[in-house]
């Protein structure tokens, strides 16, 4: 008695659990997307407060090599955005449904097994 009891919950609990992973899911994504776009505006504030900066004090960017810059730039703004991608990866890896058991799927296809 105890298995039916299990399944039928299974059965009725199936797909609002789906749904209740796919907007988690939904949601981890959206703020991956959030961050990377934050830490591009990021970069570029960055970048043009030091060209400003080297531009107010009369120094050419000639003489500077952008990968230096850019590096260093990448160096100040990489790392906590590295931390939280990871972070949010991590929240996606452990959203997990259950796998359908062969009694849902049945149920789900009964009308089509029917006609």
């Amino acid at each position: 008695m105890g298995q039916i009891l299990s399944d039928v919950k299974d059965i009725l609990n199936y797909k609002d659990i789906k749904q209740e992973a796919k907007t988690s899911k939904n949601k981890i994504l959206e703020q991956i997307s959030k961050d990377d776009a934050e830490k591009e505006n990021l970069i570029k504030k960055l970048l043009a407060s030091q060209r400003a900066k080297y531009g107010a004090s009369g120094m050419s960017p000639k003489g500077l090599t952008e990968k230096a810059v850019l590096e260093r730039i990448k160096d100040e703004t990489e790392k906590p955005y590295e931390t939280k991608r990871q972070t949010n990866l991590n929240k996606l890896k452990n959203i997990k449904t259950k796998k359908k058991n062969l009694l849902v799927s049945v149920l789900e296809h009964m009308d089509d097994l029917i006609k």
